[in-house]
């Protein structure tokens, strides 16, 4: 099966790049369709955590925003199949954002910045917007299957600037040492099952986050803020807020679980002022069928 997905994702990419760009983004607003009409796994999750979200919306206008959340879905992949044949200007002019200080301060004098983000929008499309002008962005890629689909994912994202880095036993140390040598690490931050995961308070539930962001910032003393990307009717939109404040006296553990919760209230507030930005088609609260991954 693995080099069926990989015939899959690769014809994919080939053919979205061929086709003019209207088409290709009618061709998959209508397999966003397709998806929700066969309400499969995913949907079924998404359409879960919209209503852990948006617990007072009706039924059918839970519907609407799944059907809108799997049409953001699709465009982050129409996008990324596209993205490398953008100019630059196209990538720089496509970006609007707030907050972009939070990120470009610390960057200017040198210290280490960590930027923890969820799910949401093109976060490639983002991290190419920053490239482009200049700031180097390491991030970090679970090693999925098949090897060469993961290999191809890997250098997409190397020709647009960024740095990424395996997840395997070493990552947090090379994350350290990029910190402290006064880069930018960004890191999707909304889901982490394993026992290492910190359990949070999200949307009144409990959900499980990774604790790397937190622990590096402990650690390194770098800036810590959150970025939420939205989609505009031309691109993204940025969302930075002003950095975290950490006790570094305080106890590790405590500390940890202190600054993940606030990080969490924050993905609340973005997810909560554009909800279909958020794609997350995974299992992120702890609730009925929980297994905890190794």
């Amino acid at each position: 099966m693995a080099w069926l997905t990989y015939i899959l994702y690769s014809s994919l990419w080939f053919g979205v790049r061929k086709i003019p760009e209207r088409s290709a983004y009618t061709i998959f607003n209508f397999l966003a369709i397709l998806a929700h009409k066969r309400n499969g796994k995913r949907v079924i999750r998404l359409r879960s955590n919209y209503r852990a979200v948006r617990p007072e919306s009706s039924s059918s206008e839970i519907e609407t925003l799944v059907i809108d959340g799997l049409k953001s879905a699709m465009r982050y992949w129409c996008d990324t199949f596209r993205i490398s044949d953008w100019s630059k200007e196209r990538v720089v002019n496509s970006v609007t954002s707030t907050g972009e200080e939070y990120l470009l301060k610390p960057i200017e004098q040198g210290r280490g910045l960590i930027v923890a983000l969820p799910h949401a929008g093109n976060w490639d499309h983002a991290g190419a917007y920053f490239c482009a002008r200049g700031v180097r962005v390491n991030t970090v890629a679970e090693h999925l299957k098949p090897e060469r689909l993961f290999r191809r994912f890997l250098a997409h994202r190397e020709a647009m600037g960024m740095q990424v880095l395996d997840l395997n036993a070493g990552v947090f140390t090379e994350l350290e040492e990029l910190l402290n040598r006064g880069e930018l690490v960004a890191l999707v931050a909304d889901r982490d099952l394993s026992r290492s995961g910190v359990d949070v308070n999200f949307f009144g539930k409990i959900a499980r986050m990774p604790a790397g962001p937190a622990l590096l910032a402990y650690k390194t003393k770098a800036d810590l803020i959150t970025a939420y990307v939205s989609y505009t009717d031309t691109g993204i939109h940025i969302k930075f807020t002003p950095p975290i404040s950490i006790k570094y006296q305080a106890e590790q553990k405590g500390e940890i679980e202190r600054v993940t919760q606030l990080l969490a209230n924050q993905f609340e507030k973005d997810i909560l002022g554009n909800l279909t930005s958020w794609h997350m088609q995974q299992r992120i609260f702890i609730d009925n069928g929980f297994v905890e991954r190794s």
